[in-house]
């Protein structure tokens, strides 16, 4: 039985200028020809087509495939050693460029320009994007958010703990402040509370004296936030919300 080029094109999967192709440089010449001159194939040639394009799927040139299937004396096992060679190291490039893809969206996302390794270094334990999507879904059309974004995307390891480092000064020093019986409205505490500002200021966005005060109020009402100051010393959270309150009625008054 013979089957026509439409027939094995259809068969295989492969477009009819192929099949031409693979018969004009010799790679699969039709072992038939109808009167009319048209190429015939018989199943030997289905099998030969069959290793051509197992060969063309492991990305074997048409070269090396006429070689493989044609040279007595070339051993198919090296190449296909050679071959499993370099598809693994393929396969290794393609993981590495798949892991930096995978980065860059997540530093798009959040702004933070670092490898995991160096997340783990500056922030420890924590998620420094664990509320990514809140955070954008509640001030993503902000011009704070835009301006944040903007600006840590460029932030380097060292950058991020200074962040932190200025950020725990400030803590032990306002937890200090408490521990002296100081009230939220003093001109120690208020000093503290501009100091705050100022942090949010210089790395993050331009924060007004109404923002600061609505800041302040979301770190007594939303838990998370009052868990987070409230563990560098109890009761933090609601002095420095006072203190922002009374610092923002000074300058604003």
């Amino acid at each position: 039985m013979s089957y026509s080029v439409g027939q094995v094109a259809g068969f295989a999967g492969v477009t009819v200028r192929t099949l031409h192709h693979y018969d004009d440089i010799g790679l699969l010449v039709p072992s038939e020809r109808s009167r009319a001159g048209h190429r015939r194939y018989n199943d030997a040639d289905l099998d030969r087509l069959q290793q051509i394009l197992f060969y063309r799927e492991l990305g074997f040139p048409l070269d090396e495939v006429a070689v493989l299937l044609d040279d007595p004396d070339v051993d198919p096992r090296a190449h296909l050693r050679r071959r499993h060679e370099l598809l693994t190291a393929r396969i290794e490039k393609l993981r590495k460029m798949a892991a930096a893809v995978e980065h860059a969206m997540e530093a798009r996302k959040m702004g933070l320009n670092l490898t995991p390794e160096e997340k783990f270094e500056v922030f420890g334990g924590k998620d420094p994007e664990q509320y990514a999507d809140e955070v954008e879904e509640r001030w993503g059309g902000t011009d704070e958010y835009a301006e944040s974004q903007r600006r840590t995307a460029s932030y380097t390891k060292e950058d991020w703990k200074r962040v932190q480092a200025e950020a725990a000064d400030w803590g032990e020093r306002y937890g200090a402040l408490m521990a002296a019986d100081e009230p939220p409205t003093g001109e120690a505490a208020m000093t503290l509370a501009e100091e705050h500002r100022q942090h949010i200021c210089t790395w993050f966005y331009e924060c007004s004296y109404e923002l600061h005060r609505c800041l302040g109020e979301m770190y007594v009402s939303d838990e998370r936030f009052k868990a987070f100051y409230d563990a560098m010393r109890p009761g933090l959270a609601e002095h420095l919300k006072d203190a922002i309150a009374a610092n923002a009625a000074r300058h604003t008054a």
